[in-house]
């Protein structure tokens, strides 16, 4: 079979399409045929050994994928050959077949297919996590969502929608503020134009808004922070900008506000059950109409370094695929 593999850290060009063999499943694994796998900014991290997890080379990158279980090994119940599933592995989906461990797939539903629920598990598992468990948005809030056009920021403005919020979009171009804005953002800020803070303020009448999510980190976080509600929520998502910003604590103590990390990677070992369940949801979401799963481009298997650099030039809006 064939598989993008990283087999010494570099940059996307450095990667290789090769031919592999199929992995047998192993007892309690799946083998799943790969319709579609999606790719992530931590992929741009992994491949050059950047991220927290280091993967054994030679590796596949892209932690998320769906497609049809094709055999079993011993000891799984719950899935047959046949069944469409969803999957995430951490990396390792960017090739035709991957042999997974059958608690790490989710059975799709009727009404959705195989490009949309590819690039579920990562950026909406995320942000309903960051939401719902770890900042508990409440109807009639406010949320600020930073990089509202990414993967991630798409996500979050349209589960903080779903979730009752006045959710506002921050991004760096006009355009970005025009896509959120098709995904339910009620108000938008350009910060390549006005300054993050003053328009935070602006457009909260000085109040500052409830929930901050933050993918982007870099000079945007203490701007943002700088701006937050009295007993709002900022939640560390990750640090898209490649800056790891240091907050000054004492707008922590002034604005007596919380500083969440939402390390979703870790957590959904930790609670089994309660990914599943987040999953669950968000496939019935999309399953009715209520959740796009917006796919900015997909790309043939081999194409898969020009996929990643299009992620690391921040030009894409939404979620990038491979067809393997």
């Amino acid at each position: 079979m064939k598989a993008l593999l990283c087999t010494r850290y570099g940059g996307p060009d450095d990667l290789e399409l090769a031919d592999i063999p199929v992995p047998e499943p192993g007892p309690g694994e799946a083998l799943v045929k790969v319709a579609a796998a999606a790719l992530n900014f931590f992929d741009t991290l992994i491949i050059a050994g950047k991220y927290q997890s280091k993967p054994a080379m030679p590796f596949s990158p892209a932690a998320e994928f769906a497609g049809t279980v094709e055999r079993l090994g011993a000891g799984v119940t719950g899935l047959k050959a046949g069944d469409r599933v969803l999957g995430y592995g951490g990396h390792g989906a960017a090739r035709e077949q991957i042999a997974i461990p059958a608690d790490r797939l989710v059975k799709l539903p009727d009404g959705v297919n195989f490009d949309h629920a590819a690039g579920l598990t990562v950026t909406y598992g995320t942000t309903l996590y960051a939401l719902k468990d770890r900042a508990k948005l409440k109807s009639g809030e406010t949320l600020a969502v930073l990089g509202a056009s990414g993967g991630v920021g798409v996500a979050a403005v349209e589960l903080g929608k779903l979730m009752g919020a006045r959710v506002i979009a921050c991004a760096s171009s006009p355009e970005k503020i025009d896509f959120a804005r098709k995904h339910g953002a009620d108000e938008g800020i350009d910060y390549a134009k006005e300054d993050l803070k003053d328009g935070l303020r602006r457009l909260t009448q000085g109040r500052g808004a409830d929930v901050i999510y933050d993918p982007v980190g870099g000079p945007y976080s203490e701007a943002a922070l700088r701006s937050i509600a009295w007993l709002g929520r900022f939640l560390v998502i990750g640090f898209a900008a490649g800056e790891i910003p240091k907050l000054p604590l004492n707008l922590v103590l002034l604005k007596a506000c919380d500083v969440l990390g939402v390390f979703w990677g870790a957590w959904i070992d930790r609670d089994k059950a309660g990914h599943r369940a987040n999953t669950e949801q968000l496939l019935a979401w999309v399953a009715q109409g209520k959740l796009t799963s917006h796919v900015h481009a997909a790309y043939p298997l081999a194409e898969g370094p020009a996929a990643l650099k299009a992620i690391a030039s921040r030009q894409v809006m939404g979620k990038v695929i491979l067809k393997p």
